[in-house]
């Protein structure tokens, strides 16, 4: 049998491709909002980071995932993303 190709990721926090089941996709809509897309097929431009609470911290104090996303990310949303992380 064909084994299926496991989609990676780039985490943009660490560099580590990984498989995106261990991935978060934090996305910037068309129209503005930034939000969690756990089904990792929502329009906008996205970026990945790795499920690890440290990794999120680290996002948050060098403000890697604003550059990437070109938006100003509220205090709000990388609490979301910690809930999500800590399930």
């Amino acid at each position: 049998m064909k084994q299926r190709k496991i989609p990676l990721r780039t985490c943009v926090i660490t560099k580590e491709s990984l498989p995106k089941q261990e991935l978060l996709r934090i996305v910037r809509t068309p129209e503005g909002d930034v939000v969690v897309d756990e089904t990792g097929k929502l329009n906008g431009r996205g970026a990945y980071i790795k499920k690890d609470i440290s990794v999120l911290e680290k996002a948050q104090k060098s403000k890697v995932l604003e550059k990437r996303l070109e938006i100003k990310i509220e205090d709000s949303v990388y609490e979301e993303i910690k809930n999500i992380i800590e399930k």
